[in-house]
């Protein structure tokens, strides 16, 4: 049931048909997004961090740059994205236009920037791939200017009771780390950090998952045809657990918006 399966390896073919078409469908604007946000709510995330044209701003797990590049167009600043799967940064970096870089970086690890080089730190969906929150968090703090904002979600925060099978399928994508509630504000204490907000986000979770399984489910025969049966059915395993522990409110989905 929780084999390991791959959700972020087909950066390669993310502009073609069928992925954009899962997308759509998915998300209804498609600004290149693999997690569980819409464009309205990246918006929101957006508007959280305060941020002024021309001011710069990281996104830690920029996948394929969509949603940075979509900040960089609508807000007008400059965006340096990092991540650690190298097809997605070649695909972000072929779609990239002036004022976007876009690097391979281990996010688990010291970034490779200068004390205060940003305005604002996003990191959206994937703060729980990350093995040292505490560290993660200290290095976001280092490399945030005086009072510049970082806003984060975590989609697997425990909040109700989930077996240990449950946590194998939801976890089936890659390294994950559950936290129960208020360890993420514990540790954003200890960071330095100074907790500004923080909104339960978990509906859009439940609902994405529903509709890219749904939308997989559309577009199955391609799908087959371009990953294989088992990747298929796996992720199909996988989006069901989303969406039943999202729903169920079992895991939930928080947004934290703190200040360097």
């Amino acid at each position: 049931m929780g084999e390991r399966v791959d959700l972020y390896g087909s950066y390669g073919d993310f502009a073609g048909v069928v992925l954009a078409a899962v997308r759509r469908e998915t998300f209804g604007e498609d600004i290149g997004q693999n997690s569980w946000t819409s464009a309205e709510e990246y918006a929101r995330f957006a508007g959280w961090l305060g941020l002024r044209g021309g001011e710069h701003v990281l996104e830690v797990a920029c996948g394929a740059g969509g949603p940075a590049l979509h900040m960089a167009r609508t807000v007008g600043c400059r965006v340096t994205g990092v991540d650690s799967d190298a097809g997605g940064i070649a695909e972000a970096t072929r779609r990239a236009g002036a004022g976007a870089t876009f690097l391979v970086a281990d996010a688990n690890a010291a970034l490779p920037f200068a004390d205060g080089s940003f305005d604002g730190v996003v990191c959206v969906d994937a703060v729980n791939h990350l093995r040292d929150r505490a560290a993660v968090l200290r290095e976001w703090r280092r490399v945030l200017r005086p009072g510049g904002r970082a806003v984060f979600t975590d989609p697997v925060v425990v909040t109700g009771a989930v077996t240990a099978e449950e946590l194998a399928v939801r976890a089936s994508i890659g390294f994950f780390l559950f936290v129960p509630r208020g360890e993420n504000e514990r540790l954003i204490e200890e960071a330095g950090l100074r907790l500004v907000g923080t909104e339960d986000v978990t509906e859009n979770a439940a609902v994405i998952a529903g509709r890219w399984r749904a939308a997989r489910e559309a577009h199955r025969e391609g799908l087959v045809k371009s990953e294989g049966a088992e990747r298929f059915e796996g992720l199909h395993r996988f989006f069901g657990m989303v969406h039943r522990l999202a729903a169920e409110k079992r895991l939930s989905r928080v947004a934290f918006v703190v200040e360097g």
